[in-house]
């Protein structure tokens, strides 16, 4: 018996195993095969990213008017929820399954607790990695989950029947305290449908939920990095001189900042042991799972810049495996906040400081680009703008979190960066990807205040300030423009990224204050 879930004839169901079990587990069934660093090495079979278009909520009386309805936030009505859960505990029957009990959450104010059933043994590894764990035997024991997580990948909807797009369903039922995923292996969707439960949840409560990565400076600093998949929130907060709290998601409440997750979930496709030495451990660590990532069949060594199978190949680790990581997961109210893109325009300045109401406008926007591999269909950078950096896994609607954002950077006086780790020198097929060691000193410089004290100019498209100089970086790499032959089609380019930003924030115009509609880039 789970929390409102009864499961019948199930052939064996193995709760809280340990990482060493898991592993063997893994290796008995043939789910996975065994690196010679001791990694697990797993294929997820045509999901090899999110399946966003198959992500829905049940709509009732609870949820009708909260929640941010949208091709994101498809709805479900309860009857049809109610016949695909029967349908997953009927497939549940005669099968050997694998639960874990853990929090969400690091602030012992707001952890949520929750059980994630799954019928792969690797999945349930998974699912121990990523979350936080109860370490008391007796309360493990006893332990009460709110929410229970049923994972049945290998079963398929039938959308005719079902309700659903296709074989594959992310459906949450927020008054049942039920979420149901079918269909897809991809282990993502098990960490981003309890992000959107969080996401949910949280904002009632006056707390945001963000999707950043933050970390902890020698003097107590905290930092966060906004931005989606693939534009280097994980890369940048791994930082050896900075303390982690957490890769990507947080909450932000009255004692300051905290992780939602006790683990990792890293893209690892051309992963470098010199520009990322602290993943780099990680993945090759005892326990860690790697999604699609290649192998050599003879000597079992990892190839991280093969590939073949998707772009999107992923490790998913304990937190505890990096040595600098903050142990409880909190930290004090942010110092900094950075956002990220990865403008595949190639005209958006490396580095520039924002005010607040820039800095409201841009998470408003949350503009970047599509990184291959991450969504299913997506094989090249594509400019998108998700709200709040993250529309996807945000439940409410965008002003609920943009407003308490807005309000906390007030309250705490903030020093808002933004922080592009796209192109330059020219767009996506002309220019290239700005050099990690590059991005790693101007946010160096920003975190420590070595820019506090030099001159900057607006940028005459995009208004931030723009330094004239940083510490370790080329002066030409500052200004975007000045990094293309063709200065033309560079002013071209930025005008034309001007008027998408423009044409995206039609939508918000309505709450937008004066000020924050003013930080808008001028067309």
């Amino acid at each position: 018996m789970t929390h409102g879930i009864e499961l019948i004839n199930v052939l064996k169901c193995n709760r809280n195993l340990s990482t060493g079990t898991l592993v063997g587990e893994v290796i008995r069934r043939g789910e996975g095969l065994l690196t010679n660093s001791g990694a697990i090495v797993v294929r997820t079979g045509q999901y090899t990213g999110r399946s966003p278009r198959d992500k829905f909520i049940v709509e009732d009386r609870s949820t009708k008017d909260k929640v941010w309805w949208s091709p994101d936030n498809q709805p479900l009505n309860p009857d049809a929820f109610a016949r695909l859960e029967s349908k997953v505990r009927a497939y549940y029957q005669g099968r050997e399954l694998y639960a874990q009990d853990c929090y969400v959450g690091a602030d012992p104010y707001y952890r949520l607790p929750i059980r994630i059933i799954t019928e792969t043994a690797w999945a349930s590894l998974f699912a121990r990695s990523l979350f936080i764990r109860e370490t008391d035997p007796e309360k493990l024991a006893a332990f009460v989950p709110e929410f229970t997580l049923l994972h049945a990948p290998n079963f398929q909807a039938v959308p005719e029947q079902d309700g659903t797009r296709s074989e594959a369903f992310v459906v949450a039922n927020f008054a049942a305290k039920k979420i149901l995923i079918g269909g897809t292996s991809y282990a993502g969707e098990i960490k981003k449908s309890i992000f959107t439960l969080m996401n949910y949840l949280l904002p009632q409560k006056k707390i945001l939920s963000m999707h950043c990565s933050a970390n902890i400076g020698e003097g107590g600093d905290v930092a966060l990095f906004f931005g989606l998949s693939g534009t280097g929130k994980t890369s940048l907060s791994a930082d050896p001189k900075r303390r982690l709290i957490g890769d990507d998601e947080h909450g932000w409440g009255p004692h300051g900042v905290f992780n939602f997750e006790g683990g990792c979930y890293a893209k690892v496709i051309n992963l470098s042991p010199t520009a990322e030495p602290v993943i780099w451990d990680c993945v090759h660590s005892f326990g860690t799972v790697l999604e699609n990532v290649v192998i050599d069949p003879e000597t079992r060594a990892i190839n991280l810049d093969d590939g073949s199978l998707t772009l999107n190949t992923r490790a998913g680790y304990p937190i505890t495996l990096i040595s600098n990581a903050a142990p409880d997961g909190c930290g004090d109210h942010p110092t900094n906040i950075v956002m990220l893109t990865a403008d595949a325009f190639g005209v958006m300045p490396p580095i520039a400081k924002m005010t607040s109401a820039q800095a409201m406008y841009h998470f408003i926007s949350g503009y970047t680009a599509k990184v291959a591999g991450t969504e299913r269909g997506v094989s090249e950078p594509k400019a998108t703008f998700s709200a709040c950096f993250g529309a996807p896994f945000m439940a409410l609607r965008p002003t609920v979190y943009a407003d308490l954002l807005g309000r906390k950077i007030a309250r705490h006086k903030v020093n808002c960066w933004l922080i592009n780790t796209g192109w330059t020198g020219g767009p996506y097929g002309q220019g290239h990807r700005m050099p990690i060691g590059h991005t790693r000193a101007m946010v160096h410089a920003a975190l420590s205040g070595a820019l506090n004290t030099v001159p900057m100019r607006p940028d005459p498209i995009f208004q931030v300030l723009v330094p004239e100089s940083c510490p370790e970086v080329p002066g030409e790499l500052l200004t975007a423009r000045q990094t293309w032959k063709n200065k033309k089609a560079y002013d071209a380019q930025a005008v034309k990224l001007a008027g998408l930003f423009a044409e995206n924030f039609k939508k918000f115009d309505s709450y937008a204050s004066k000020e924050i509609k003013a930080a808008a880039p001028r067309v």
